[in-house]
């Protein structure tokens, strides 16, 4: 798992709103993301752009180091941080710049950088409700 993790590797929160014909692979990364399988952002911005939705790139960077000695646990813990200390809640769509793996004194530790994105129909970014909120208020009308 931790080779899927690389730059250009995007998570996408579950329950999204997207287009109907937009079709990708993806698996479960953590509680509310899926890792998107065989598209990186350009892919995935390309396919979106087809459609005729917007894949919003947002600016200003998230990123977060873990500790330890299993490359594919500690990889998965630096982006856990990252998701969990995202301000953009919401944003549904996440893009990994970079991730960065060194050693100190024997200790394995990954960087992870990330840079929030965000799917929509409209070419002007509106900071729509969560989906559950969007399916209440649907419901409500």
């Amino acid at each position: 798992m931790a080779d899927k993790i690389k730059t250009g590797t995007i998570l996408i929160e579950e329950g999204a709103l997207l287009p109907e014909s937009l079709r990708f692979e993806s698996e479960p990364y953590s509680k509310a993301w899926r890792l998107v399988e065989n598209l990186d952002s350009r892919g995935l911005d390309r396919t979106i752009r087809e459609a005729g939705w917007t894949f919003f790139y947002m600016a200003g960077g998230v990123s977060a180091t873990a500790f330890g000695s299993d490359l594919e646990k500690t990889t998965r813990r630096a982006v856990k941080k990252v998701l969990a200390s995202m301000k953009w809640d919401r944003l549904n769509c996440l893009e990994i710049a970079q991730v960065v793996v060194k050693r100190f004194l024997g200790l394995l530790y990954v960087t992870v950088s990330t840079h929030p994105r965000h799917i929509q129909q409209s070419m002007f970014l509106s900071h729509a409700e969560r989906p559950a909120e969007r399916d209440r208020a649907k419901l409500a009308a």
